[in-house]
Order: C-alpha cells, then sequence, then structure tokens
C-alpha cells in the first residue's frame, strides 16, 4: 500500500560530509569561529586535535553513556561561561544529543522541562557541528535529544528542527577504535531504527527508501567492521547506516523495541545499543504477523529465517557478533521484569507506533524471554 500521498516533513542536516579523513574539513568550515566548544565524553575528547578548529578552543569531556538532567546542566555551565559562538558534538548519540540541547539553551533562561516534547525550543544562534564517533544512534542527522530524568529514571524528549545541524561529519577514522563489541551493540541500534520506522504505522514510502538502504548496510558491513576494526569501508558503510536511521527517526520515529530498550539503559544503565541488541529479536518476531512482507524484507537483508524460528534466527545474528544476550547476565532481576514492563509500555509515544498492539503482559513475556 502506497503512503506517498500523505504529509511528511524531512529535515536533514545543512552540509554532510562523509569519508576518511573529513573530520580535519570542520576547521576550514568554521573558520571564523572565535570560541568553540568542544562536548566530548573521556574516550572521544582525543579527536579534538583532528578538527582543526582555531580560536579559544574549549573541550568539556565529562559526558556519560547515559546522560540524566544533571549532567546536562553541568556543561550549561560552562557554556555560560565560555560564550561559544560554535558548539561541536563529537562522540556518540548521547555527545550530540547534549550538544543539541546547550546550542539552543545556553544563551537563555528556558530549562530543558521549558522544551520538553515537539516544538518548544525558541530558536538558535549558535553554530551547530556533529562529528559522530560511533555507527548508532544516528543523531547526526535528527532534530530529537534524550536526557534521562533522575527521578523518575523516563527519557525526557526534546524535538525541533532547531536542534539540526549546520554540518555533520563522518569519518570513518574515528571509529576505528571502537571495541568490537560496542560496534556490534551500535549497529543493531542503527539497524532498529531502520526496522522499526520501516514497520511502524507511520511507514512512509520516502522513509522507507532510507530504512532500506540502513538495513541493507547492517547486513553487508556489520560483522565485517565488528571483525576488522580498521575495515575502512566497513566502517564508513555502518556510519552511513546509522545516518539512515537517524533520518527515519525525525518523521516516522522507531516503536515498542526501543519502548522497552529504554527501561533496561535507564534500571540497568546498560548502553542504548545493547540494551536494544537484547530486545530486537523478540519485537522482530512479535510483529511480524503485522507486516510479514516488510519482515521477510529485512530477514533477506540480515541473512535470517523468517516464519517460526525467526526469533531464534534473529537472536543468533546478534549473539554471533559478540552481543551478550542475556538480561540475567547484566544484572537484571526477574521479580523486577514485571514493573519494567508496566514502564516500557506507559512510553506511548513510541509503543502507538507499534505494527501490532502490544499489552503490558506481552512485555513481560519479551522481557522474560530475553532473561
Amino acid at each position: 500500500m502506497s503512503t506517498m500521498d500523505r504529509k511528511i516533513t524531512l529535515h536533514q542536516p545543512k552540509r554532510l560530509e562523509i569519508g576518511q579523513g573529513t573530520a580535519a574539513l570542520l576547521g576550514t568550515w568554521a573558520s571564523g569561529a572565535k570560541r568553540p566548544l568542544i562536548i566530548a565524553s573521556a574516550p572521544t575528547a582525543h579527536y579534538a586535535d583532528r578538527l582543526g578548529l582555531t580560536g579559544d578552543v574549549k573541550t568539556y569531556s565529562d559526558v556519560p553513556p547515559e546522560p540524566a538532567v544533571g549532567d546536562l546542566e553541568a556543561v550549561l555551565a560552562v557554556a555560560r561561561e565560555v560564550k561559544p559562538d560554535l558548539v561541536v558534538g563529537l562522540g556518540g548519540g548521547s555527545v550530540m544529543d547534549l550538544a543539541k540541547l546547550v546550542a539552543v539553551l545556553w544563551d537563555g533562561t528556558d530549562t530543558l522541562y521549558d522544551v520538553a516534547g515537539p516544538n518548544k525550543v525558541k530558536g538558535r544562534k549558535t553554530a551547530l557541528a556533529q562529528i559522530s564517533t560511533t555507527a548508532g544512534t544516528g543523531s547526526e542527522a535528527g532534530i530529537r535529544a534524550l536526557v534521562t530524568d533522575p527521578a523518575t529514571k523516563a527519557k525526557i524528549a526534546v524535538e525541533s528542527p532547531h536542534m539540526l545541524a549546520d554540518i555533520a561529519i563522518l569519518d570513518p577514522e574515528l571509529t576505528y577504535s571502537v571495541p568490537a563489541a560496542i560496534t556490534a551493540a551500535t549497529g543493531i541500534d542503527a539497524m532498529a531504527h531502520c526496522v522499526e520506522a520501516f514497520t511502524n504505522i507511520n511507514a512512509h514510502d520516502l522513509i522507507d527508501g532510507y530504512a532500506r538502504m540502513g538495513f541493507n548496510l547492517v547486513g553487508k558491513y556489520l560483522a565485517r567492521a565488528v571483525e576488522n576494526g580498521k575495515d575502512t569501508e566497513a566502517r564508513a558503510g555502518m556510519m552511513l547506516a546509522s545516518y539512515y536511521g537517524g533520518i527515519c527517526l525525525g518523521p516516522v520515529n522507531t516503536a515498542a523495541g526501543h519502548a522497552l530498550a529504554y527501561p533496561l539503559g535507564t534500571r540497568l544503565s546498560l548502553p542504548h545499543g545493547l540494551a536494544n541488541a537484547i530486545i530486537f529479536p523478540h519485537v522482530l518476531a512479535f510483529n511480524e504477523s503485522a507486516c510479514t512482507h516488510k519482515t521477510a524484507e529485512v530477514s533477506a537483508a540480515l541473512g535470517l529465517n523468517s516464519g517460526t524460528d525467526l526469533t531464534q534466527s534473529a537472536h543468533k545474528f546478534c549473539a554471533d557478533l559478540g552481543v551478550e544476550m542475556r538480561l540475567s547476565h547484566h544484572g537484571a532481576k526477574q521479580a523486577d521484569l514485571a514493573d519494567w514492563a508496566a514502564e516500557a509500555h506507559a512510553i506511548r509515544r513510541l509503543m502507538d507506533n507499534n505494527p501490532r498492539e502490544m499489552s503490558v503482559d506481552d512485555v513481560t513475556a519479551i522481557y522474560n524471554a530475553a532473561y
């Protein structure tokens, strides 16, 4: 069934650079910047020297894997001292999400809670560059940012075209040092973005094209990138897959898979990609009956067996990449699963996108199957 006549809005960065060595192009692009603020994490801060930035460059490198409101407030305090004319996100999704929020909040009075939700950001005066160092979230492509509320452990989502990057750079050299396990988990996250948008009730022909390109690239390149971290072609292929997944998130978004992954991230402190990898086989199989043809297309791209053994086949795909798929091995207690299921089920902004209705009992069953 065609969906191309349904209204859709697609946002992309004003400029995209992709390829080996492209990180160095930022300095030329940003030649007029006098006070660049680079937001990074401890593992990515050393890449700052590759960007070619001039002026009074400051680097903030204390972004944790799953930032909470206090982490955003800490970097905002630094930004208000620096008064940056350029904000650079140099890292994975968490880093780039904070960079988006800093760029739109540092010079105003609005708090995160004031702009939570869609289209509440008033504007942005500061230039924003996003330099990805992983291949998973696709945050460099999108207009959303997520931060954890420490009180509720829920994700606070902000969405605004004002958070779109002026330039995004995908340099595969910056992903060479990503460990194999993280490469696998983040790659599955990229795949999940594409698959969940592809099978979404809000799916659109335009986004289906990006999703197809994304999960086909994952099928072709993820195992290679895990096996050899310096396989530049595979690394570039995965960065592009991640970027396509980021495009999918804007107009369509994810569905039950990500809703189920979020409590695992906040309750177990699991990296987002790992949480999605654990959930992916179960939700793919759960949704198969509601989107048979599209699930078959995904399965073919990934080399999976559709039908009764789809869960097992998708589980093997992830496990063969080196992902530890058992929640029990990540500190989960079976007694907590029902509460986490209720929490996941309540994330209606995602669950309502799912092609097949999923009850709290269904979520609990998936968590138990993954235990």
